[in-house]
């Protein structure tokens, strides 16, 4: 069955119904489909556009479409144009001429204009919980490691000593800024579209705040020529979600030097890892390596829903049926990664002593020897040379700057006592850093009691 044909005197190509069908992937929000349906009739009833027998007619045998696509009891088919048309003809099959009546004063516009939002903003709350369950193990890990040393980098140079706690919670707060943004998308989509009709709402009386409040929303949307044409809120979406892939894509590419043999920061549980099918002796870090390839995909989508949108004239275009098959990609494929990547940190092994020895050993300390020589009297610029003659005697002794003797510390500089030494140990380079924001061990606590509180809040 279609939702239209009367104007027509020939049958569809069989051609032209595939490429224009979408029964084969908006199949997905059945549920919603009906949901909105339920809501649509009860509105009818109570304008009196519809008897209440009539309504309750129709809202007993949508439940038992429901109930049946969910038990298997029916199955979705291609022979039908969409999901509208599918759950239409089922129930018109059950009920008669009482079913035709459930799509008085609506267009199958502000119809799919409302089922795609309901799917995408349950699947924002969903995405929202994925966050918050690895932001929690992430809290975790940081509790767990607010005295493990490891070095900093920047340029992938190591530069100065830090916690894995800190740097665990940069992430941290790119995820807390990545559940911020969906909090808010969730918030500026929240209005009702059903009830704009076609393009310019009905002549029948529909009350479209109760409509709004039976679905949830806060309200109705304010121009019907926008409600059936707006997909702002997938974009935003989707660009919340390319986010989210490239923190996880930066994580993943940290896990993977981590994991390897040169570093050796960290060792990925079996689970989370694969062999080669011809060296034995590997151990590869698939899932971050899959989880960072898939970052593409996920921005494909974006790219694709703006290049289908950026040319469209009002209202309802076909070209927005483009809409859904790359956004339910991403949502699957970031929903996946999320879950896969709280697996993989949760149950990797932290070698402290290998992060401890990698910060002494690449001379992280030299800024607070530096430092030491300020505090002293020896103008910044100077201490910045100094340090930088020490280090490179050091690299051509092989030692640490902790490991270097004190007469040579004060052939290239008197200044320098036995003190030095424990100014530049990772203990007091890291300790003495207390600002809010920095690793020493009372204001990370600080900003973990913060964070939990954060996670309890929701």
């Amino acid at each position: 069955m279609k939702l239209w044909g009367g104007r027509f005197t020939k049958e569809e190509n069989q051609l032209v119904h595939n490429f224009n069908a979408s029964i084969t992937f908006d199949q997905k929000f059945y549920h919603q489909d009906i949901e909105g349906s339920i809501a649509h009739v009860t509105m009818l009833a109570k304008q009196a556009i519809i008897t209440d027998e009539e309504k309750d007619t129709i809202i007993n045998a949508l439940k038992q479409i429901c109930h049946e696509i969910e038990s298997g009891i029916i199955q979705i088919t291609e022979e039908y144009e969409d999901i509208h048309s599918f759950v239409e003809s089922m129930l018109i099959e059950r009920t008669g001429d009482t079913g035709k009546k459930l799509h008085t004063g609506r267009s199958r516009n502000d119809q799919v204009a409302l089922d795609m939002k309901l799917y995408t903003r349950d699947e924002v709350l969903a995405t929202d919980q994925l966050l918050k369950e690895l932001m929690t193990t992430l809290l975790d890990l940081m509790e767990e490691h607010i005295d493990t040393y490891m070095p900093g980098f920047t340029h992938l140079q190591k530069a100065q000593p830090v916690t894995l706690a800190h740097h665990i919670g940069a992430y941290f707060e790119m995820f807390k800024r990545d559940r911020s943004r969906l909090h808010d998308i969730y918030v500026r989509m929240n209005t009702c579209p059903l009830g704009a009709g076609a393009l310019a709402g009905t002549t029948y009386p529909l009350d479209r705040d109760y409509t709004a409040e039976l679905l949830g929303f806060d309200g109705p949307t304010l121009n019907s020529m926008d409600s059936v044409s707006d997909r702002d809120y997938l974009i935003e979406y989707l660009s919340a979600l390319s986010t989210i892939m490239m923190h996880l894509s930066r994580f993943c590419e940290e896990i993977i030097l981590w994991n390897s043999n040169e570093y050796r920061f960290i060792e990925l549980d079996d689970a989370y890892s694969t062999g080669s099918s011809i060296m034995p002796q590997k151990k590869n870090p698939d899932i971050a390596e899959l989880i960072r390839g898939k970052t593409g995909r996920v921005y494909g989508a974006l790219i694709s829903i703006l290049t289908t949108m950026k040319g469209i004239p009002l209202a309802y275009n076909k070209d927005m049926q483009e809409d859904k098959e790359l956004t339910f990609d991403a949502i699957d494929t970031v929903k996946g990664c999320l879950g896969l990547f709280n697996g993989m940190i949760k149950t990797m092994r932290i070698n402290k002593d290998t992060m401890a020895a990698s910060s002494k050993n690449g001379f992280t300390n030299a800024t607070d020897a530096a430092d030491y020589l300020v505090k002293h009297g020896v103008p910044f610029r100077d201490a910045h040379g100094i340090i930088g003659q020490l280090v490179l005697l050091c690299i051509d002794k092989g030692i640490a700057l902790d490991d270097l003797p004190m007469d040579e510390y004060k052939k290239i500089c008197p200044v320098f006592e036995a003190d030095i030494y424990e100014a530049i140990s990772l203990q007091t380079c890291v300790g003495l850093r207390q600002t809010i924001g920095a690793p020493g061990h009372e204001s990370m606590q600080k900003v973990i009691d913060l964070n939990r509180q954060y996670i309890n809040i929701d």
